[in-house]
């Protein structure tokens, strides 16, 4: 992987799982990296860890609940009044298969959370991405998505499940979403000849925290088999690195979608050139951004 050293990069749930190597292996590469997340003492030990194995390691810890818009907002103003540049931006945090209920904007929460809580930081730090890109080193985003996607479906007249709740069907639904905004982004970024950008990653089948909402026997049955067949958070790490990094690595900024370390093709849903401007559209108007 090429040094890092004058770059920014903000990761959000960066304290543990697939966040935190992320974070661990762009500070070793020299970048600059700010996590995002809800758990500050959590965000704190991370950074505690990081830095007695990498005494020069540059990481900080800024508060940023994703099921609110009003600290998504006081987040991203807070990084923009610093008039550091923005090079990667990786949207890590999720939830998984939670029970329902609602962000602090009423949003179902997969979707709040997964999809539109990570919208609105792209969206609030766009401006600082397309000034901090150059023709030879353009900035990148990373939506960390997941192969359920492909069995995700976009309800556009019900978003947020209130006719009929799956915690399977809304969780998939917001991985599809992220595929599609990550998408229809880069596309307006070629388009528009912006020096940005956008790709999302699919880590695989890895062993983090997500599964802690499954029920009493799956979990177990999970936790077994998580030890011989899941990939360590380092492992799942290691695509996402791939991505966020390739413009690096070989001056090709076409994004896509990544799984298994390299790009591969997506979904027949993704395909659909209407669907991913619907949703973006509906997004804006949710956000109040329209």
């Amino acid at each position: 992987m090429p040094r890092q050293h004058g770059k920014v990069a903000i990761v959000t749930g960066g304290g543990r799982g697939i966040g935190y190597e992320v974070v661990r292996h762009l500070a070793r590469l020299g970048a600059h990296v700010i996590i995002g997340g809800r758990d500050e003492q959590e965000g704190l030990a991370a950074i505690k860890r990081i830095c007695e194995e990498y005494k020069e390691a540059k990481v900080e810890f800024e508060k940023l609940d994703l099921a609110s818009l009003q600290s998504i907002q006081q987040f991203a103003e807070s990084f923009k009044k610093r008039n550091l540049p923005l090079n990667i931006l990786v949207n890590n945090a999720g939830v998984m298969l939670v029970p329902e209920g609602r962000t602090k904007d009423r949003f179902e929460q997969h979707f709040g959370v997964n999809y539109l809580g990570h919208f609105l930081l792209t969206w609030l730090l766009l401006d600082t991405l397309k000034d901090s890109g150059k023709s030879d080193h353009v900035s990148c985003v990373v939506n960390v998505s997941s192969s359920a996607h492909s069995i995700g479906t976009i309800r556009l007249n019900d978003l947020n499940g209130c006719q009929h709740y799956s915690a399977h069907a809304a969780y998939c639904q917001s991985k599809l979403g992220q595929v599609l905004f990550s998408s229809h982004l880069h596309q307006q970024m070629q388009r528009e000849g912006f020096p940005v950008v956008s790709c999302a990653v699919d880590p695989g089948m890895v062993d983090t925290a997500l599964y802690q909402h499954l029920c009493a026997p799956l979990r177990m049955a999970q936790s077994l088999i998580a030890r011989l067949l899941f990939r360590t958070p380092e492992e799942g790490a290691a695509t996402v690195l791939s991505a966020a990094l390739s413009p690096a690595l070989d001056g090709d900024p076409a994004g896509g979608y990544w799984a298994n370390g390299r790009r591969e093709m997506t979904t027949p849903p993704t395909f659909d050139p209407q669907l991913p401007l619907s949703l973006w559209e509906i997004s804006l108007q949710l956000l109040g951004l329209q």
